[in-house]
């Protein structure tokens, strides 16, 4: 009789709204598969109330083993968080032994999972590495590359960059960005669901996703303050999304303050992924310094005004319309975004089919063989 394997304990680690949009294609597809047990780990802006309590997303799922941490201090420093979520993180790990913690992206929660990771001798699976990110999102992003073990990029430059990282190519798959596999879904809600669901009235509008620069946080105000002036000189009709909870996120709330209860703007603290896509699929247009507006716009075909510094050096794949914070700047672009050229669709970060590819490496015994002690490769 052949004897049954030990399913792999794969553990999951979330902290946003927008790394649980990338991961859950990905988690979905390893939940119900014979020879892997799934946890996942939430923590972040998850557990606000302030952003919208996003846990309960995640619980209308369905997945089994989810574990909630409050990794929020009373300070607002990154590196308080960090310190925190890796405490929660350890004694968690410890209890169920993962064979593997997967990772996305630049956020503090992310370089937690691959220090703690990477400190118990577990495999470290980053999703996403080896982009240009700007700011210091950049640092956290290239930091967990170098604690990762294996690495799911979205297309072949960021492979190309993480050997140039000395990452070995053998620990390096290309699956494409994961989130494209919801948004070329069939199961989107239409978008008269979406408006009645979310009681926006508006026939036309367009989209605002503004968050906080860390390194600029001083100056954060007064951004928010002169973008909140162009909104509300403009006249076009706009579904504004709370920031992420980064070091100045108060400053951009305290400016949206004016635009609630204004008759052109819906404000909310956060929506759900799919019904956001379908939003951003048939909005006139999303401005802010969103990567919604790098990645998932683009793939839509929609016009992007970008604001900022905050995605600097990222891989543009549209003609993407930037300006700096003064409200003149991002009132003129607002004018002219009717008239400015838009790229047709891209595929520049797959085809919708990242969780197919995940998990056929899943179940590649060669995966499971990575040495847990990283090896550099000079070029």
């Amino acid at each position: 009789m052949r004897e049954k394997k030990i399913p792999k304990k794969i553990l999951f680690l979330t902290g946003t709204r927008a790394d649980f949009g990338k991961i859950k294609p990905l988690l979905q597809a390893v939940e119900n598969e014979d020879g892997f047990q799934n946890f996942v780990f939430v923590t972040g802006m998850h557990l606000q109330h302030t952003y919208g309590y996003t846990l309960i997303e995640i619980e209308r799922c369905g997945f089994n083993n989810l574990h909630t941490f409050d990794n929020q201090t009373h300070e607002t420093t990154m590196d308080l968080t960090l310190a925190k979520t890796i405490e929660g993180l350890s004694v968690y790990v410890k209890k169920i032994r993962p064979d593997i913690i997967v990772i996305h992206g630049d956020r503090v929660e992310t370089l937690a999972g691959a220090i703690v990771g990477s400190l118990n001798n577990i495999l470290v699976a980053h999703i996403e590495g080896g982009e240009l990110s700007g700011t210091v999102d950049e640092l956290i992003r290239h930091s967990v590359s170098k604690l990762s073990h294996i690495h799911f990029v979205s297309n072949t430059q960021a492979q190309k960059r993480l050997q140039q990282m000395g990452e070995l190519p053998s620990s390096i798959y290309v699956i494409g960005s994961p989130d494209l596999d919801v948004m070329f879904s069939k199961h989107l809600p239409d978008l008269q669901t979406v408006r009645a669901y979310y009681e926006i009235p508006f026939d036309a509008f367009a989209l605002v996703l503004f968050h906080p620069v860390t390194t600029e946080a001083a100056q954060m105000q007064a951004y928010a303050d002169a973008f909140v002036e162009a909104l509300m000189k403009d006249t076009h009709h706009y579904v504004v999304v709370y920031p992420n909870n980064d070091l100045g996120s108060k400053a951009i709330l305290k400016a949206y303050g004016s635009l609630k209860n204004h008759p052109r703007f819906r404000v909310f603290p956060s929506l759900r992924f799919e019904y956001f896509l379908t939003l951003l699929k048939n909005a006139q247009f999303i401005i802010g310094n969103s990567s919604a507006g790098i990645r998932e716009a683009p793939a839509y075909g929609i016009p992007v005004i970008n604001i900022g510094t905050r995605q600097q050096n990222r891989d543009l794949q549209a003609d993407i319309l930037n300006v700096d914070y003064t409200a003149e700047n991002i009132f003129e672009a607002l004018q002219n975004i009717g008239k400015h050229p838009v790229s047709p669709p891209s595929n520049h970060f797959g085809n919708g089919n990242s969780a197919k590819l995940f998990l056929s490496c899943l179940k590649n015994d060669d995966i499971w063989q990575i040495n847990h002690q990283k090896q550099f490769r000079d070029y």
